[in-house]
């Protein structure tokens, strides 16, 4: 069973890092990556409403340059440009708008089957699967029921067991390593400062008339 050892606690790892780095950077991430695919549906769009973006900008420029009054045939035309491109650019814009949230929605459920969905499913599957075994009478029979919690015969310790303390030392793992990372930047940050960051005490000359 140690393939389904391992295969546990990737999945207690990968969990604990979709809490920690949260949805929104991993959906941009995979937003970005999906895009910059020459397949991708919506690659086209997002394409065209960066292009059209810059012409709106450069007709916007070329008609504040020109006088309405001076010369109001030519503002008219550019202005007839910007508006259409600007009318573009705002349904370029609110496709692309649409095919985001349809993949932020995928993707939170392909997320969510291939950690927790897969999590739930092996623990229902192996439920009465010893994950490792160890000598009856090592422990008192409520601990062995506690090891086997939910279906697993005494002398056996449950996936669910094993799933329960993977996420707890990850996350021990994970707290310890973030609190020494920013230990050792305070010390290091200490050590930059001059005294070594100690406050060291400033002698304030006293005039002649008031020393006693």
């Amino acid at each position: 069973m140690v393939s389904l050892l391992i295969i546990v606690f990737l999945i207690q790892l990968a969990c604990h890092l979709v809490l920690t780095i949260g949805s929104k950077p991993i959906n941009d991430l995979l937003w970005q990556i999906y895009c910059r695919l020459p397949f991708g549906p919506s690659s086209k769009d997002i394409q065209e409403q960066a292009r059209l973006r810059k012409e709106v900008v450069r007709l916007k420029r070329e008609m504040n340059a020109v006088s309405a009054q001076d010369d109001f045939a030519r503002w008219a035309k550019i202005r007839r440009q910007h508006d259409k491109a600007l009318e573009e650019h705002d349904r370029k814009a609110s496709n692309v708008s649409s095919s985001r949230g349809s993949f932020d929605t995928k993707a939170g459920i392909v997320r969510w089957l291939s950690t927790s969905g897969l999590r739930f499913a092996i623990q229902f599957w192996h439920a009465k699967t010893p994950v490792f075994t160890y000598p009856r009478g090592w422990f008192p029979w409520y601990i062995e029921w506690i090891l086997g919690f939910p279906r697993c015969p005494y002398g056996g310790v449950s996936i669910n067991v094993w799933s329960t303390a993977c996420g707890t030392a990850i996350a021990l793992v994970s707290d310890l390593t973030v609190y020494m990372v920013l230990f050792v930047r305070e010390s290091g940050n200490r050590s930059a400062t001059p005294g070594g960051g100690v406050k060291q005490k400033v002698k304030v000359p006293v005039p002649a008339g008031k020393a006693s």
